[in-house]
Parts: structure tokens; C-alpha cells; sequence
């Protein structure tokens, strides 16, 4: 499919119903068109893996056009220029956790990316670094756990964010990270615990809701098998 007619495509498809549903869950509808993943996700599928086509898609502005590049793109093309352009652009949370979850996540400079984002204070920038910590412990399976144990640091430091959407980012990659195998299993819950003990009412919730999973005995359970 050429980028003309997916464009005409999405536009087509139109959901206003949808677009509700967005405004609910506090995505920025804006420049939107309340397309549902499937119906993207299908689009993906007949376009193809496809570079260019990507780039121009994420140039369109448009937010299901922007989820659908990181569907399309090919992770070996994918510059340290682009990953940088791309989450600068980055103004709802699920544009953010589509494209760390489905194209960043499979880069070279991805693993680096993650924990360089956290640092820095735009807020949607700094979920998509954890977004893409979260994204990594659940998808990329060459990882060795020094990876995880060193991104456990900038969650326990962060975990004090206020912004929600920030928080609610961190504690998802924390989470992630202790469901992978029982040696982070154990840091994770020993990072949670030190998070409890700040004085923060993010950090609060961050650790409390983490503890409550990685110590469930059906997430221990699995872990182990």
C-alpha cells in the first residue's frame, strides 16, 4: 500500500464513537480519527515492513498514522536521529507505549535509549525511558539480567515523579522487570521495598502496587516454572 492510499485508508475509517472512548482514557484526540490496534494492526499487515513509508506516516501528524509507522518500520533501519525526532514528538501516552513496545524496543540503541530518557524531564519522554525498560524485560529475551539491575536504580530514583503518566510508567517497568526470572524477582521486590520508604506519595503507590504483584504467590509460581 503506498502512502497516499493508506492515508485515505485511515480516513475512511473514521470512528467518531471511537475517538470518545480515547477522550476517556486520557489519549489526546486532537489529531486523531478512534481507529482501534486491530483495525491498525491489520493495516500494518497489508502494508508491509516498509522505512520510508514509516517516516513519512510519523510525518503526517496524524495519531493513528504515527502508531501505524512504528508498526511498519524496519527496527535495522531506525536511527539514533529518528528514535530522537520521534519521542520529542511524542504527546499522548499511547503514541509513546506503541512505539516503544513495537519498534524501539527491537533496536540496536534501544536497551541505551531507555535509561538516557529517564533522565531527562518532559514527561513524555521520560515514560517513553521506562516505557521502553518495561517494553525490553517483556520482549527481548538476549538480555542479561545486568541490563534490568542496572535500569533498577533510575526507577527507585524517579519513582517519586508525581506526573502520572510518569509513574504509572515507572511501576509498569518495575513490574516487568521482576517478572522475568526470580534473580530480578528479588531485586525488584528489594527495590520496591526502599521505594516505600520515600517520602513520596508516587513512590508510595509505585512500590506498594509493584510488592503486590512480584509477591503474589501465582506470579512466584509462574516465575519459577
Amino acid at each position: 500500500m503506498t502512502y497516499d492510499k493508506i492515508l485515505r485508508h485511515l480516513k475512511a475509517n473514521a470512528n467518531p464513537a471511537g475517538l470518545e472512548g480515547m477522550a476517556k482514557f486520557g489519549i489526546l484526540t486532537e489529531n486523531a480519527l478512534g481507529l482501534s490496534m486491530p483495525f491498525l494492526r491489520q493495516t500494518a499487515k497489508s502494508a508491509g515492513i516498509d522505512h520510508a513509508l514509516a517516516l513519512r506516516l510519523w510525518q503526517s501528524g496524524i495519531h493513528e498514522a504515527r502508531i501505524l509507522a512504528a508498526l511498519v518500520d524496519d527496527p535495522a533501519q531506525v536511527t539514533s536521529a529518528q528514535m530522537e525526532d520521534w519521542v520529542n514528538d511524542f504527546d499522548s501516552w499511547d503514541v509513546c507505549d506503541q512505539v516503544c513496545g513495537n519498534l524501539f524496543d527491537r533496536t540496536r540503541l534501544g536497551r541505551r535509549k531507555a535509561a538516557a530518557w529517564t533522565r531527562r524531564k518532559p514527561e513524555f519522554i521520560r515514560r517513553a525511558g521506562f516505557a521502553l525498560m518495561a517494553a525490553l524485560a517483556w520482549h527481548d529475551k538476549e538480555a542479561g539480567d545486568e541490563l534490568f539491575l542496572g535500569y533498577l536504580p533510575l526507577i527507585e530514583k524517579y519513582a517519586s515523579d508525581e506526573r502520572n503518566f510518569v509513574k504509572k510508567a515507572v511501576n509498569w517497568a518495575l513490574r516487568n522487570i521482576g517478572k522475568r526470572n526470580r534473580t530480578l524477582n528479588h531485586a525488584a521486590v528489594a527495590c520496591a521495598r526502599r521505594i516505600a520508604r520515600q517520602e513520596s506519595r508516587a513512590a508510595h503507590w509505585v512500590a506498594a502496587d509493584a510488592i503486590r504483584e512480584l509477591t503474589d504467590p501465582k506470579t512466584v509460581a509462574r516465575i519459577k516454572s
